[in-house]
């Protein structure tokens, strides 16, 4: 439970995984599966290496400026190449996985754990699927807006942690 529970915890986590699954959503075709699946997969590596301690500079506003870049990014509906979507995504993920990681509860099972905040990752950015399709599909100025106040709100992570 910690694992799945860490991931919703944040308000950061939260907005920065519904704009990784709009922006698949916003590229479409392939992109709705290899851009969250990328996410996750390389979140994992991030957390293996937050819990051997070994550290990754800048954790916390890379995780800020991953919500201030992915709302931008839905917000100006970008259409990247899938690879480089993929890359834009995977650096994030990387300072993700590292806070959850380094963030383990002692009283955690290491692969319970991983298991649950990838579960929870991977369920958010269906969200975000489900919000582009939904929403998006109706209105896409609804979702762009959506990426606008996210950006706003990455603005305002990264200035409480600077």
């Amino acid at each position: 439970m910690d694992g799945i529970g860490h991931p919703i915890s944040g308000l950061d986590h939260v907005l920065a995984m519904l704009m990784v699954g709009v922006f698949a959503w916003q590229l479409g075709g392939r992109a709705l599966w290899l851009v969250p699946m990328t996410f996750v997969g390389v979140m994992a590596v991030g957390g293996m290496l937050g819990v051997a301690g070994i550290g990754i500079p800048f954790v916390e506003i890379g995780i800020a400026l991953s919500v201030v870049v992915l709302g931008a990014i839905v917000a100006f509906d970008v259409k990247a190449p899938i690879a480089a979507a993929m890359g834009v995504v995977g650096l994030f993920a990387m300072f993700h996985g590292h806070a959850h990681g380094a963030e383990i509860s002692d009283y955690a099972g290491g692969v319970a754990y991983a298991a649950g905040f990838m579960i929870a990752t991977a369920i958010l950015h269906l969200a975000g699927i489900s919000i582009g399709f939904l929403i998006g599909t109706a209105d896409k100025r609804l979702v762009r807006l959506a990426g606008g106040l996210t950006t706003v709100a990455g603005v305002v992570l990264l200035v409480g942690i600077v």
